[in-house]
Parts: structure tokens; sequence; C-alpha cells
């Protein structure tokens, strides 16, 4: 039987060696529950052994399942009938499937019926969806609207809607990209409107909205008239009614499973979650980078699923009376790619790390303020961790399952370009995953502070206490490139030209990257001999690409910024 969890022997080895003890006990709260459900843990090493469990099974479900339908799902795609979304058959059957087996309430509380499982287990989870199907992104919107509004939503809100998006009963979507205001959230102008009574209405289009047929969905609307920036928008929750119409839906290069809809409403009543004026700065904030750490977990997924074709394919393949494997212009492509997935991968479980401490914290805060000072320093670092690793890990990733899906064709030849093979549907669902929550350029404009204002190099000093006695040379060879990143830091703050900074914003995020990696991939060999040859062949690599940026950056002369309207124009 084929398991998408059971056939990863990198997700396994990850499983094993994972640092999650202190996340089981903050997420668990001193196993409080053990008695009161029968499916909740008893210590760490039960959380454990259900983690694994419940992930095997979805990598049955997707194995077995899900991934022999993608090319249907892909080929038959949504249509709108009457008014209303159809699924592909293939979708509608998964989620029944998924729906069954009480899946779909991964990440919420035990009291709405979920399973209460942490962020880093739900990336375990999106990367074997995603290799199935890319486009089957109903059970990461589950969580992504499930743990927003547990988080910030009334009691009464959170009854009304949770125990149902658990079962899998309704579906859900985020209601924020209008016609007008793409990246530019500040600029949203859906209207919303309190009658005297107090109700909500909404008035107004949003576009570009995945599963935007979903029978709830969070909505970022102008409630305060006068108000034109963030200030103006609020957050709210929307029970799909006669008053919203999907005028259409998108007509799209790839992800075909999945319905990107624009939708019209008319005097629509909604409810207010949490406060006023608080809708992007708050709300829609948290749940675009609980997003954005999903679309991470996607663009591994598809990664993956790319790459075993370009494998397999290279392997089979013979021409000049050998497989193509066997050429070096080939295997470094393969060895490559391999390594970069590996790369995203524990990137991906350190951010979601930092992303479930920081969570535990403030929810422990929140649950016992008599101890907030002991929280205090903890939940500060974290927080810092976590928003600038979520923008830098979705960029890394997202840029990568690009390339590897890119590259996957390349290696089928003439054969990739056909519809006959996989490769050419996982490099158009690749895609959407660099642009949708946030293009790359704007992980960039997310992470560039943390990187050059002190949480780059803080949580560098933290990697330096680790042991890596295992690795001396590869870990004096990485302390090569961070002494040329710390100096392009300094250097790059000397330069006395407007934008220069924002000008290199992405090299020196991409240093950053590649030296954090360096350090993870170094950690991950203490535990294998084979992870040690990957390190190796990462941080040879690497190092070039560093110091070229930092050769690039400090020589200050940036002749592109100079001269750029003489070349494109004004």
């Amino acid at each position: 039987m084929e398991n998408f969890l059971l056939d990863n022997d990198d997700i396994l080895f990850h499983l094993e060696h994972m640092d999650i003890d202190r996340i089981i006990a903050l997420k668990e709260d001193q196993f409080n529950e053990a008695e009161k459900y029968p499916y909740a843990p008893a210590d760490a090493a039960d959380a454990r052994d259900s983690y694994k469990k419940v992930i095997s099974i979805i990598g049955e479900i997707c194995g077995e399942t899900l991934a022999p339908l993608a090319a249907e799902i892909d080929e038959e795609g949504v249509k709108l009938v009457n008014g209303e979304v159809q699924y592909a058959k293939g979708t509608r059957q998964v989620l029944d499937i998924f729906a069954k087996a009480d899946l779909m309430g991964f990440c919420m509380p035990r009291k709405y019926n979920g399973l209460n499982f942490p962020s880093i287990m739900l990336s375990v989870a999106a990367e074997i969806v995603s290799r199935a199907d890319g486009s089957f992104l109903n059970f990461g919107l589950q969580q992504d609207i499930g743990e927003t509004l547990n988080k910030f939503g009334s009691d009464k809100q959170k009854q009304a809607v949770l125990p149902k998006l658990a079962s899998g009963e309704i579906g859900c979507s985020m209601i924020l990209t209008e016609p007008d205001a793409g990246s530019d959230l500040q600029a949203v102008n859906l209207r919303a409107h309190q009658a005297a009574s107090g109700q909500w209405f909404l008035n107004g289009v949003k576009r570009f909205i995945t599963n935007g047929n979903g029978e709830i969905g969070l909505v970022l609307a102008r409630s305060e008239d006068g108000h034109s920036g963030a200030r103006g928008l609020s957050f709210f929750l929307y029970k799909r009614d006669e008053h919203m119409t999907i005028r259409r839906v998108e007509n799209k290069l790839g992800i075909h499973g999945s319905p990107t809809c624009e939708l019209q409403f008319n005097n629509a009543p909604v409810t207010l979650v949490g406060e006023r004026q608080r809708g992007l700065t708050k709300y829609t904030m948290w749940l675009m980078n609980s997003a954005r750490l999903g679309i991470a977990g996607q663009a591994l997924g598809i990664a993956e699923a790319a790459y075993r074709e370009a494998d397999k394919y290279a392997g089979e393949r013979i021409q000049f009376k050998k497989p193509v494997r066997e050429f070096p212009a080939v295997y470094e492509m393969l060895t490559e790619m391999k390594i970069s997935i590996e790369a995203g991968r524990t990137l991906l479980y350190e951010t979601a790390r930092f992303v479930d401490l920081k969570e535990g914290l403030e929810e422990m805060k929140e649950r016992y303020p008599e101890r907030s000072a002991e929280f205090k320093t903890d939940l500060k670092r974290y927080s810092r961790l976590a928003n600038m690793f979520t923008p830098i890990v979705k960029a890394y990733n997202t840029e990568m399952a690009n390339k590897v899906a890119y590259d996957t064709i390349q290696i089928h030849g003439g054969t990739g370009f056909m519809k006959e093979f996989n490769a050419e549907r996982h490099a158009r669902d690749a895609r959407i995953t660099n642009i949708y929550e946030g293009t790359t350029q704007l992980q960039i404009v997310a992470a560039i502070g943390g990187v050059t204002t002190g949480t780059a190099i803080s949580i560098m000093d933290e990697y330096e206490s680790e042991d890596f006695s295992h690795a001396e040379e590869l870990h004096k060879q990485l302390h090569k490139a961070r002494l040329n990143f710390e100096k392009t830091l300094v250097g790059i703050k000397d330069v006395d030209k407007p934008d220069f900074i924002t000008y290199h914003a992405q090299r020196v995020v991409e240093m950053a990257t590649d030296i954090i990696l360096g350090y993870l991939m170094i950690r991950d060999a203490a535990h294998s001999d084979r992870k040690m040859k990957v390190a190796e062949i990462f941080i040879e690599k690497m190092l070039p690409r560093v110091e070229m940026s930092m050769n690039f950056i400090l020589k200050g002369n940036a002749s592109l910024m100079d001269n750029y309207k003489d070349v494109i124009g004004d």
C-alpha cells in the first residue's frame, strides 16, 4: 500500500529527532484532558505516538486515494453551475474520506471535536497532502480559519463554527483580496456598515478568493468612515446566504481542483470578530502568517512530488546506452533538487517550532495571568523568531519548489512538456505558491527588518552554542560565511544612498537564509552519516554564494539603481 509518510525517510528522520517536548507540554498543559477525551495523550511519548499514527493515516489516504486521482482532478477542474461551485469528483471523494476519518479538525481544540495538534505536525501533513495533489487546499484552510477563530472569535462564534469545521460539515475561506487591492491590503474598500440595531452588513466585491464558495468566511472590510489606511479596517465572520453571489470562478494556470472565486456582497449580514479597527494590523496578519506556513508546506509537497517524477524518469530513460541519471549534468541537478527539498523541510519544521512555542506561551500567559512574568522573556524571543522565519520559509520553499518543478520538466525533456506526464502539472501548481499570500518580494520586505536588526544574528548565536564537534570542519566553513554576512550587515548601513538597503534586501535575506540552513543541516548531521554528506554539499555551494553577494553589496556602486530608468524608461 502506498503511504506518503512511510515512504519518506526524511520526514521519518525528523519525526524521530524533533525537539518538541516543550511544544507538547504547552499544547497539552499538564495533560489535563487525558481523562476527559479518550484520544488525548497521557504524556509526551503518547503524544508523539499519536501524531505519527494520525499522520500515517493521512499518508495512506494521500498515497492510496488522492494521488491517483490528482490528474483527473486537474483535468476536470471546478465549475460554476447556477451560481454554485462544483468540485471535481475526486476532490469531493477525498474530502468525504478526510471528514469521516475526523481529520478536518487537525489543529482545533478537543472541546470543539478537534485533535489539538501543533503547527509543526500540520506542516508535516500539509506537505504530504500537497505531494498527492497541490490543489487540495481545503484541509489547510479548515485549520487556518479554525485557528484564527479560536484565537480571536467570541465564545458564541466559536461554538457555532468550530465543531462544524472540525467535522467537515462546512467549508471555509479567507476573504481578503479585491480587484484594486492585491498585496496592498490597506487599500481594501469592501464596505462594512453598522445599522442602528447593531447588525453589520457588507457591500462590495472580493476577488481571487480561494474556496470562496465555503459556507463561512473571514472577511476584511472597511468599517470606519474617514479612515483610508489600515486603521479603518475590521474583521468579520460571514455565514453564506443569498446576499452573496459568486460572480465567477477564475480560469487558472494551475491548482485546478481549488476554486478561486470572485464574490459580490449585497448587504450581507456579518458579525464582528474581535475589536473594530484591528482587522488588518492584528487579525489578518495573524491569519496570513498561518497561511504562509501552510503554503511553505504546500510548496514542499509539490517539490517532493516533482523530484520523485524526475528521479524515476532519469533512472528509466536510456540515452547513449545508459540511464540519463548517470550523466553528471543530470545527477547534479537531481542532487541539488534533493538537497534543496531537505533544506526546505528542516527550515519549515524549525519555523513551525518557533510558531508553536510563541502560540503556546501566549496561551499560557492568557490562561495564567499571575504567571505572565514567567513567560515574558521567552514569548518576546519566539515572537521575533516566528515573525522573521515565517516569511523566510515562505520565500525559500516556494522559490525552491518552482525551481525543482522547472528542473523536473528539463530532466524529462520533451516528454515533460506533455500532458501525459505529471511534470507539467507540478510546474503549473508550483507557480502560484510564490505569488499568493504575499509574493516573494513581500516576504523579503517582511523579513528584512529581523535580518538587519539583530534577530538573525541572535539565532545564529544560539545555534553556535550547540555541539558541532561531529562536524568541526563544516562548522569552520559555516563560520566564514557568517563573518561575511556580518561584514555585509555593517557595510550596507554605511552606504549613503536612498533605498540602498531595500535594493539589496533580497540578497541580504538570502544570505541569512543560507547560513541558517547551514546550521540546521549540520545539526541534522549529528544523527546521520548521509545527512553529513548533504550538509557538506550544501555548504560547499553556499559559501561562494554568500561571498559573491557580500562583494556585490559592499562595492556600493549599484549601477542598476542609478541607471534603471535609462534602461526601461521613466
